[in-house]
C-alpha cells in the first residue's frame, strides 16, 4: 500500500510541476484550462509568475519529499493545497466567484493525501510525526 501511495503522490508532483511548466511557457493555455482569461500587462506579470511559482513549488516539493522519504515536505505541499482549496471558498462565499467544486475536491483528495503519505512511515521514511 505505502508503494502505491508514493507513486500516486510521486505522479501528482509531476502532474504539477507540468502544469507549472505550463504556466511559463504556454500561459494563454494554462489560464484557459483554470477556465480565465490572460491578463495583460502587470496582471499577466502576477498572473503567469504567481501561478508559474505556485505549481513549480507546488510539484518540486511532492517530488523531494517523495524521492528524499522526508514527510515535511509533503506536509507543505499538502499546505498549499488546502489553503487553495480555502481560498476558493472564500473567494466563493465572500466575494461572489463561482463555487468552484471540480478543482476544490482536487485540492482536498491530494492535501489528505500528502498529509496520510507524510505520516506513513514506509512511505517517508522517518517515524510519524
Amino acid at each position: 500500500m505505502d508503494r502505491a501511495i508514493r507513486i500516486v503522490a510521486g505522479i501528482s508532483g509531476v502532474v504539477f510541476l507540468l502544469q507549472g511548466v505550463r504556466w511559463a511557457l504556454r500561459p494563454a493555455n494554462a489560464a484557459e484550462g483554470l477556465g480565465m482569461p490572460l491578463l495583460e500587462g502587470l496582471g499577466r506579470s502576477t498572473q503567469v509568475g504567481d501561478f508559474a511559482a505556485f505549481f513549480l513549488s507546488l510539484g518540486t516539493m511532492i517530488l523531494v519529499g517523495i524521492f528524499r522519504r522526508e514527510g515535511p515536505w509533503l506536509r507543505a505541499a499538502a499546505l498549499m493545497l488546502g489553503l487553495a482549496a480555502a481560498m476558493r471558498t472564500l473567494a466563493w462565499g465572500v466575494h461572489g466567484a463561482d463555487f468552484a467544486l471540480p478543482f476544490i475536491l482536487i485540492e482536498a483528495l491530494f492535501c489528505a493525501l500528502l498529509l496520510f503519505a507524510a505520516s506513513r512511515p514506509g512511505v517517508v521514511g522517518e517515524a510519524a510525526a
